[in-house]
């Protein structure tokens, strides 16, 4: 594919690290306003949350939304899933989504419904049994259901009835209506879509166009790879490109090259923008951030290698189970691995990694405790224990600066 028109973009690697900052929500203090607005409008401009199971510290979708929004409270996201301004379903993982965008939902969902392979391979009478449950009794738990076989599932051991539900949400027949934690509640997705969806299923350019759009909005720019990542198939790749190429020709984005990095494409209406540097905010992000979640593009933009090692065998972990990358300004300084001891109420600080020694320690200090702090107070937690620094030549400042010599 050609990109015949555009003009020679000249930026730096920095003018681009503070231009996906901007676009993210990570420069303002409140870029996206308040209270349960501000929700909605975080999911509508970065276009998903990744959920996830983790709950070592709050859990990712969570997370990610008090790191945008000041006043955050967990319930107003479940007030959104319950008021039907948000819906579950698959990004590139388990996601939320705003319900605005639920037709680009329905390729995937009719795919699934006709993929007779699919890894939910669920009983399909057991299906028709949990979906005439679910219509004649109203919004179902899976525990609300009892299986009638004890042979375990196929897959994580789940129940036929589990696994039936999963299929069914998968291919669109139900909805998860509510959630109390990680327990979904599901019903038919008629009786939970608002009656101004649109249903019309999109276009393979319109999905593509959808896609385009959402990473050029959440980001400022994006790459093909990032665009296509973890989305299989040549025909969307080429679908992106053709989309890429006519906007390129209209001129609502331009092609920016930089040694080292992916031709990246950039919102036309971002080059004549300067972003202030007040003040350095630090953030500690959640390892399902969508910020840092393609780890390649942190690593070429920020030069930050990032991995999340709770899948890797206890004696090969580097860093830790849980690690929290620390991001301060447009420089990620370490990463802290942390855990919530909600029952005693502390927060733990296992192993906090400073990387960056080129930041003065006076910088970073302050804003780091006042942080951490913050986001023990977010997990329920009223102390702090600090357990290991790295390096350990620093432990003695920051046992001080957070009032923890006790050990």
């Amino acid at each position: 594919m050609k990109y015949e028109k555009h003009t020679e973009i000249i930026l730096t690697l920095e003018d681009l690290q503070r231009i996906t900052l901007k676009s993210q929500g990570l420069l303002q203090y409140s870029p996206f306003g308040k209270g349960k607005k501000a929700v909605l409008n975080t999911l509508e401009h970065l276009g998903y949350l990744q959920i996830d199971t983790l709950s070592i510290v709050e859990r990712a979708h969570h997370h990610t939304l008090y790191t945008r929004i000041p006043d955050y409270k967990t319930e107003h996201l479940d007030r959104l899933v319950k008021e039907a301004k948000v819906f579950e379903y698959w990004f590139h993982a388990a996601s939320y989504l705003p319900m605005r965008d639920f037709r680009f939902a329905l390729p995937q969902m009719l795919a699934v419904k006709g993929d007779k392979s699919h890894y939910y391979n669920a009983d399909p009478k057991v299906m028709q049994y949990v979906m005439e449950t679910v219509r004649e009794e109203g919004p179902k738990k899976a525990r609300d259901f009892e299986s009638k076989s004890k042979k375990p599932g196929s897959w994580w051991n789940w129940k036929p009835t589990k696994v039936a539900l999963e299929r069914l949400f998968m291919q669109g027949d139900l909805m998860i209506c509510e959630r109390n934690g990680m327990q979904k509640t599901y019903d038919i997705t008629e009786r939970v879509l608002p009656d101004n969806i649109d249903l019309t299923v999109p276009s393979p350019m319109e999905f593509a166009e959808y896609l385009v759009k959402t990473y050029l909005r959440a980001y400022g720019f994006t790459s093909i790879k990032q665009i296509t990542h973890l989305k299989k198939g040549k025909t969307l790749r080429n679908n992106v490109q053709d989309v890429l190429a006519s906007m390129l020709e209209e001129g609502s984005v331009q092609k920016v090259e930089i040694e080292g990095l992916s031709p990246l494409f950039l919102q036309s209406d971002l080059m004549n923008k300067s972003f202030t540097k007040k003040g350095k905010k630090l953030h500690l992000l959640s390892p399902f951030d969508n910020f840092i979640i393609h780890r390649d593009r942190i690593q070429q933009l920020f030069d930050f290698d990032f991995r999340l090692e709770c899948y890797t065998p206890k004696e090969k972990r580097q860093f830790g189970y849980f690690c929290l990358p620390i991001l301060f300004g447009s420089q990620f300084i370490g990463r802290v691995d942390c855990k919530a001891h909600r029952k005693e109420q502390e927060f733990e600080i296992i192993h906090l990694h400073i990387e960056n020694k080129d930041i003065d320690l006076e910088l970073w200090l302050e804003p780091f405790v006042e942080s951490i702090r913050r986001f023990a107070v977010f997990n329920g937690c009223i102390s702090l224990k600090l357990t290991k620094v790295s390096p350990s030549k620093l432990t003695p400042v920051l046992k001080r600066a957070l009032n923890n010599e006790g050990e």
